[in-house]
Parts: C-alpha cells; structure tokens; sequence
C-alpha cells in the first residue's frame, strides 16, 4: 500500500493547486522480527467538511493497544512508540507492521531515526535505548539521563522506581540532528547534548535560559535552531551554537504544545497540542500558516517526511495527512 503523491503536500500548503492522493497494494517483504499480530496502515475517504482544510487525512496507522506518543518517519518506513510499552516499525510501501521493539521499562515516550546509521532510539523512563533494526533488532547501547553510555541494554528489567533511586531523571523528549551526530535530551528544564558517537559519560551542558514557565513537552533540530514546546501553550527557537533565544510565541496553542516538527526541505514546523490541534508555522517570521482540528485526542508527537505529515494521539492513531483535494 503506497501513499503516492504526484505533488509535495507542503507546496500545497500556501498554494490552491492541489492533486488526489492513491494508494496502492504491494506484496510485503519479510522480516526477521515481524510479529504474529501486526497493524495495518488503512486508506480513509475525504470526510465531510474538509474540502477547505489546509490538509487532508489520507490512512490511519492502527495496531498499538494504548496512546501513542511519538513518531518518526523515513520516504518507506514509519516508527511509531506507545503506552504500550513498544517501539513499532511499518513499511509505507505495503502498508503493514513489520515489526516491534519490545521491553521497555515504561511509556515510549519519544523516538528518532538515524538516516546516516539506520539506528532506531527509543525513550522510555530515564533510558535512551539505542536498536541495531538492520538484522536481529538489538539494543546496542543505552544512554542514560545522568549522561551516562554505556554498551547493551542497561535498562531490561528496571522499574522506574530503581532508576529514580539512581538518582536518574524521567526523559521527556529526544531529537537528533539533521546528520545524526548530536542527539539533544530533555528531562526537565535541562539539555543533554551528547556528540558523535555517543559514548563516556556527558553532563548536561546547558539549560533553557530564559526557561520555559513550565516543563517542556516537545523538541525539534534544524540545522543550527532548537525549538521547544511546553506546557505553558508556547513555543521557542533558540540558536544552538550561541543557546539563546531568537523567537517565541507565548500563546501558539491554547493547550500545552505536545509536538513539533520541522518540514524537509522547507522553512515551515509543525506544531500539535494536547486539544488535538495541528498548526502549520512559517520558520522566517514565526508566523502561523495554518490550522486543522487533528485529532479529538492530544497530538503527543509529529513528523513530516517529504510527501505526507503523520501525527500520533492518544486516540491509539497515527494520521497521515495529505495536501487539500480540489
């Protein structure tokens, strides 16, 4: 099942030519760690009302048992992390599951994709597991909210309440960026910015400052700008090599901002919150593009690959949303 689009969904955006969206049946390759009962990414019909939306949702993803909180997609494949304690991966191509990253100690709070390395990181509790998916999906190091990495998985059979006695801190959001050798850790207020290769042990190295009013939901890297969403309904851009603040927007949401975003290739994010509204931001004035009611659930994460928009909610759902149908 391909998602096909013969024109970028984000030029659309900002434009009134617009073309349908197809999606086509394919045979499923194997996977050496494809679980018995899978997903399916499912097509959707236009629904009524939606002719005018700035996007239009294409296919729902189902398959996981609790919320979702986090997503991250590739042109073929889609990963997807939940309540329910797993890390699942989708082939946009087939349009099924092919596969589930399991053990965690608690929620999958937030994940990332590696375009440079194909590794998969996952966040749950105080850990950052990071998973070799090329053949046998191992966990392959683990990254811990003190700073500490160490090889393996060091966080199987953990509960939260030993790893708070350890003195580590619950993860609230991962992001890498763009080539891979930065990865940015939020717990709290604080900023953990572990380098290339990920290895030793790395303090935090610096915090919001001005911080947000409350703790921060949501991170998003472009090249050399941060932005943060939090619950206090605002969103901030910093500049990373100076760590200050270059713009905010107070009142972006009129709910705690829950994700971003950034769109490949273009100058505009992406932004969702906790009453289940997506908004569309131009990056080069801060300004609001536009808007859609998402989802009736919280939008707890986004992403955008260069075709479509996917969005994961409480709702057990990731939407996959397309430019507006003429």
């Amino acid at each position: 099942m391909r998602l096909r689009n013969d024109k970028n969904v984000f030029s659309r955006l900002t434009s009134n030519q617009s073309t349908g969206t197809a999606l086509d049946k394919s045979d499923e390759s194997d996977c050496p760690f494809t679980d018995v009962s899978r997903g399916v990414i499912s097509p959707v019909g236009g629904l009524k009302g939606t002719r005018t939306a700035p996007l239009q949702c294409v296919a729902i993803a189902e398959g996981h048992t609790k919320p979702v909180l986090c997503v991250d997609a590739t042109e073929e494949l889609l990963f997807t992390g939940s309540k329910d304690r797993t890390c699942k991966l989708w082939n946009l191509v087939t349009g099924q599951e092919i596969g589930s990253l399991r053990g965690h100690p608690h929620n999958v709070v937030s994940l990332k994709h590696s375009p440079n390395t194909g590794l998969v990181l996952t966040a749950s509790a105080s850990c950052v597991r990071v998973w070799d998916i090329r053949d046998s999906a191992r966990c392959v190091r683990t990254l811990m909210s003190s700073g500490q990495v160490v090889s393996g998985d060091a966080c199987s059979g953990l509960g939260l309440r030993s790893m708070s006695s350890q003195g580590e801190l619950q993860i609230n959001q991962i992001a890498l960026n763009s080539d891979g050798t930065t990865l940015y850790v939020a717990a709290g207020n604080a900023i953990f910015e572990l380098h290339s290769g990920w290895g030793g042990s790395i303090p935090p190295t610096y915090n919001l400052e001005p911080p947000h009013y409350d703790g921060i939901e949501c991170l998003a890297v472009q090249d050399n700008i941060l932005c943060s969403g939090s619950r206090d309904n605002g969103i901030k851009k910093w500049d990373l090599q100076r760590h200050e603040l270059i713009q905010q927007v107070p009142n972006a949401h009129r709910d705690w901002v829950c994700a971003l975003g950034f769109v490949p290739g273009r100058p505009m994010m992406l932004s969702g919150c906790r009453s289940g509204t997506l908004k569309v931001w131009n990056m080069e004035n801060f300004s609001p593009i536009g808007e859609i009611k998402g989802h009736e659930s919280p939008i707890n994460a986004m992403c955008a690959n260069s075709r479509h928009i996917f969005t994961a909610s409480s709702d057990l759902v990731v939407k996959i949303w397309s430019g507006r149908r003429r």
